[in-house]
């Protein structure tokens, strides 16, 4: 059997898993107020004048369409988990300019030249097959579209967040979360270590191989203003996680 299908399962059933109580780990729901306007400035600055026809790839519960549909957006909502589409679709049940879409984000399947916009949050360092996934999102936008990446090095703490793990460790011994399963857990460490970006996903990985695809005007936007919104709407522990790991924003445009 294939390997790589073998690990987009394992990834997918990973997913599936965890949909129920998604929305209660940090980092994954999205408050109103101050943390969603630090999410949705990057997306309003660049995205392109509503309305766009927007893609948004590994939708998960729906946190992030939330946001893009109220900028004026026409968004279709991917991922490949039916549980977790499943708990979008309840969330923005007869909203307009909006459908779902169970599909794969690293082959969508989407005709050519579909979309003005493709954004992903936390997705990338889970694609089995980067290269193809970023030729493939490249084929469907339009000239001149958008590329608005959130993403992160999961596999190890920052040179300046390690005092923060450490402090995060000794918590979770003492005190267990129940919903957080973070990225040095054993369920995401045994597929971590199989994955292409297993061993860290940084900016500077990925600039080259988006250019590689054809992408250009490829620029880091900082992520510290949405660090800084989640530490004033969540407690001392979750404030403590904006800080173990090195996140990031990406744009990049589609020459046209």
């Amino acid at each position: 059997m294939n390997t790589n299908y073998d690990l987009t399962e394992d990834i997918r059933n990973y997913w599936s898993r965890r949909s129920k109580t998604f929305d209660f780990a940090f980092g994954h729901r999205i408050a109103a107020g101050r943390e969603a306007e630090a999410w949705a400035q990057p997306m309003r600055d660049h995205l392109g004048e509503p309305p766009c026809r927007v893609l948004e790839l590994a939708c998960g519960t729906g946190e992030v369409t939330r946001l893009v549909h109220d900028l004026g957006h026409d968004v279709t909502a991917l991922d490949f988990s039916e549980d977790m589409l499943a708990i979008a679709r309840a969330k923005h049940a007869g909203k307009p300019r909006l459908r779902f879409l169970m599909a794969d984000a690293g082959r969508t399947m989407e005709p050519d030249e579909s979309y003005d916009a493709i954004l992903c949050r936390h997705l990338v360092w889970t694609l089995v097959e980067p290269e193809a996934a970023f030729a493939d999102w490249f084929r469907i936008m339009r000239p001149g579209g958008r590329l608005l990446i959130f993403d992160g090095n999961w596999a190890k703490p920052s040179p300046s967040g390690r005092w923060a793990a450490h402090l995060l460790a000794l918590w979770d011994r003492l005190s267990p979360d129940p919903h957080y399963d973070g990225a040095m857990s054993d369920a995401h460490g045994t597929i971590m270590e199989r994955l292409p970006f297993g061993k860290g996903l940084t900016f500077d990985m990925l600039a080259p191989m988006l250019a590689d695809a054809g992408f250009n005007m490829i620029e880091r936007l900082s992520h510290d203003p949405i660090a800084k919104a989640q530490r004033r709407t969540n407690g001392l522990r979750n404030g403590l996680r904006t800080r173990v790991y090195d996140r990031f924003i990406l744009t990049a445009r589609k020459p046209g």
